[in-house]
């Protein structure tokens, strides 16, 4: 059988997703073909022109100005404006028969059947045989839309249900039609995780499928929940949100977000389709959510939801929270729990669980409810919405952001402890569960040589969960695989040769404990293996360097300690560069300040595609001690031989630093010249990083990786450069652009760039800019201004100007 390509792509459908879904396939390289309905009249604009229905830019009108709108929209659907390029527009009249081109089709349409259909037939009629034809429905069953379509376009016709926004969240649904060919159905699982990025589920042609379904079951019995408890909006989110591992927008806020009217639609489907659902009732629309609906109280589109931004008259911003008692707006109030603090000291979230259920407060009990009714419930829904219970727990984690699923949550709390909460709440596990203990199996989860098992229902036994060989979980080979460890760092041995350094501290920040765990790891690397990577698996690379201890010595004017630790700090920087082995930086997430120079100093990156990256130090009054200044000095110098103005090169790399600039994605690092063209890579799936970045590793070493030799051809400009920096610092001062002390930094910055005050061009080495860096870092500690930004950064994590 021939391997299946997917090179072109068309889009039926234009709105919010159907752009969204565009751009992400051109995000991962693919040629698009996004089209839409042909107006039916003109707009004003169009008639002021002398437009017709027949010109090109009318009949294009809906599909530009959608695409345009999703292009202009924040959190971007695209890694690189440049990439935009590669969507063509064009509308289904004229356009159609393109589709005769494209390698898979997908429709996102209106929520319709009746118009779905009528798409259907118009493309059968174009798309060549064996092209994949797919709906986003996130809700009409899959059977119904292939009816009286040809042999052909059965097989190859299945339901594709992308969560929106289709560039972050990764549930990626795939629905088998009545006549869908195995074939067909592997190859979108295969593509979806490798080079969509996404976990691939496939689910059974239920109601919701999976994500929806349970997600929706949680919210509404949440909805029902909050009165019975007498609990406010606020804390339902503070209990719902980052405390066991949910996104910050929790509950009610995530629901302003979606919109109310988007999840009031999929509840009432729930409820008319599934009336044997044990929950049936649940999905009833609460009598405050239809007094909302009526209100047109719908989240973010509306304006007001569960939440309200007000301006007063002296131009104060407030956000206002919903009374589900009175229904009306009020000034927010503080949430606070003391089975909460209780959970202050336990950094992993699955180590929370056991404390919030065993509360003697409000908190426990709403716990011990909301589990228990989420326990009984997704028990339930197995086999009916999927024979495997990982599927529930990979849909709730890639389509709602939770950090654990139900049954990994089951797992933390033990299967005898949620039996007994769902006693206590008068529910009831399946019966597979009762079974499963019966059995002697006590949970829903193990994990045998590094790989992950579930209880497989059918079999009664634990199964491998298929996919995984592509992957290197860290969870599944810490304590078997740890190599050394300190409070900062465990290194890890990956296998044939390659260790991997894990940050351990909070928010994987870069302090002592951790250079020393790097240096420790080249050591053992030098001296027994072929390779090392630098990576982790938490929602953070990193997110810089210990900024509380530069603050403490700085205070303390503890000034030859604070020199001892920078020089500490760019030593081990300059170490991932020249160790005699090959060292790969695996940055994802916020990769910020520290760890932004740690990655540009490791041989190569392979970076998440998600990962937001940049030198940050200006934000809290420094430049960057670690070897970032006297990076991009270099970069810029390895680079004047293709630019002619070398001033102009400096300036880009300047500017990089001056502005704080953090690329929204690894994409747009390259243009930032954090990552470099030729040598770095992207990958679009997180979960394979730890294991693409382990394979450079070891493929540099079997390529015969040589310790290289420090540098010390760096061209720096001197006082031609220092100057032109100095006239630019003065004037954006002058027209209030940038504060004293923001010129000041901008100046430091400027000498160590510019090679300092030298009378010409020359050569110099990378340990001479590390210690104008080093200096011009320690001097700005002494700045009462720079203590002031640090000290805000510390208590309110935003950077202040002053």
């Amino acid at each position: 059988m021939s391997i299946r390509r997917i090179k072109n792509v068309a889009v039926i459908g234009s709105g919010i997703m159907g752009s969204g879904i565009a751009c992400h396939f051109a995000n991962i390289g693919v040629n698009v073909l996004l089209l839409d309905i042909v107006p039916n009249e003109l707009n004003s604009k169009e008639k002021a022109k002398g437009l017709t229905l027949k010109d090109k830019v009318v009949r294009n009108r809906l599909v530009n100005e959608s695409l345009q709108k999703a292009l202009k929209s924040k959190p971007s659907p695209i890694y690189s404006q440049k990439f935009s390029s590669r969507i063509k527009t064009g509308n289904l009249e004229d356009n159609i028969k393109n589709v005769g081109e494209a390698d898979w089709i997908i429709e996102v349409v209106v929520e319709r059947l009746d118009i779905k259909k009528l798409v259907f037939e118009k493309l059968d009629q174009h798309r060549k045989p064996g092209t994949l034809i797919t709906s986003n429905t996130s809700g009409i069953p899959i059977k119904f839309m292939s009816d009286g379509r040809s042999e052909d376009f059965q097989k190859h016709f299945c339901g594709t249900h992308f969560f929106n926004p289709a560039r972050y969240l990764k549930l990626f649904e795939i629905i088998p039609g009545p006549q869908t060919s195995e074939d067909v159905l592997e190859f979108l699982n295969g593509y979806g995780e490798q080079f969509l990025g996404k976990t691939s589920v496939i689910a059974k042609d239920t109601p919701a499928f999976i994500g929806n379904r349970v997600g929706i079951f949680g919210i509404q019995s949440l909805f029902h929940q909050v009165k019975e408890l007498g609990l406010t909006i606020e804390e339902v989110d503070k209990l719902t949100g980052p405390v066991i591992g949910r996104p910050k927008s929790a509950t009610f806020r995530t629901v302003d977000v979606v919109g109310l009217d988007t999840l009031v639609h999929v509840a009432n489907g729930i409820f008319e389709n599934c009336p044997d659902d044990e929950a049936h009732e649940l999905f009833k629309i609460p009598d405050f959510i239809n007094t909302m609906m009526k209100n047109n109280w719908l989240g973010s589109k509306s304006g007001q939801g569960f939440y309200k931004k007000t301006v007063s008259d002296e131009g104060k911003k407030e956000i206002l929270s919903l009374d589900l008692d009175s229904l009306e707006y009020r000034s927010k109030k503080r949430a606070a729990f003391p089975t909460l603090e209780l959970t202050k000291s336990v950094d992993k979230v699955i180590d929370r669980f056991p404390i919030l259920v065993d509360g003697n407060d409000k908190a426990g009990e709403f716990y011990r409810k909301n589990f228990a009714a989420m326990f009984t419930y997704v028990s339930n829904r197995i086999p009916e919405i999927t024979d495997e219970l990982y599927k529930i727990d990979d849909a709730m984690k890639a389509g709602f952001g939770w950090e654990h699923g139900p049954f990994q949550i089951w797992d933390a709390i033990g299967l005898d402890k949620g039996l007994e909460i769902m006693a206590a709440e008068g529910k009831e596990a399946a019966s597979w569960v009762h079974e499963m203990k019966a059995s002697g199996s006590d949970s829903f989860y193990t994990v045998t040589e590094g790989a992950s098992y579930f209880y497989d229902i059918a079999s009664k036994k634990q199964q491998k969960k298929p996919g995984q060989d592509a992957f290197i979980i860290l969870d599944n080979i810490r304590k078997s695989n740890e190599v050394w460890k300190n409070s900062g760092v465990v290194i890890e041995d990956l296998g044939e040769g390659i260790l991997n350094v894990e940050f351990q501290s909070k928010m994987n920040t870069i302090g002592g404990d951790v250079l020393a765990g790097l240096n420790k790891a080249v050591d053992l690397a030098e001296k027994n293996y072929n390779g090392l990577v630098i990576g982790n698996q938490g929602a953070n690379f990193s997110v810089g360097a210990n900024i509380g201890m530069i603050f403490m010595m700085a205070v303390e004017q503890e000034y030859d300690e604070l020199n001892m630790a920078i020089k500490y700090f760019q030593d081990t920087m300059m170490r991932m560069r020249y160790s005699s082995i090959p060292t790969v930086a695996a940055p994802h997430g916020m990769t910020l300040g520290g760890g932004c120079e740690l990655s540009m100093h490791a041989d190569k990156v392979v970076a998440a595609a998600e990962t937001y990256i940049g030198l940050v130090e200006f934000g809290v009054g420094v430049i960057p001690g670690g070897g970032g200044s006297k990076e991009m000095t270099l970069r810029a110098s390895d680079t004047y031989h293709k630019n002619d103005v070398e001033l102009n090169v400096l300036q880009e790399y300047f500017l990089a630093i001056g502005m704080a600039k953090v690329a929204t994605s690894a994409y747009e690092a390259f243009d930032f010249g954090v990552l470099q063209k030729g040598k770095d890579v992207v990958v679009v799936n997180k979960e394979r990083q730890i294991a693409t970045a382990k394979a450079y590793a070891k493929l540099l070493a079997e390529q015969g990786y040589t310790q290289p030799i420090q540098r010390t051809d760096v061209k720096v400009l001197g006082k031609q450069a220092l100057g032109m920096f100095l006239v630019g610092t003065d004037s954006m001062e002058a027209g209030h652009y940038i504060s004293e002390h923001d010129k000041k930094i901008a100046n430091k910055l400027a000498y160590v760039m510019a090679g300092g005050d030298l009378s010409e061009p020359t050569r110099v080495s990378e340990r001479y800019l590390l210690d104008l860096e080093r200096e011009a870092f320690l001097s700005l500690c002494t700045e009462r201004k720079t203590l002031e930004r640090i000290q805000h950064m510390l208590k309110t994590g935003k950077p202040l100007r002053n």
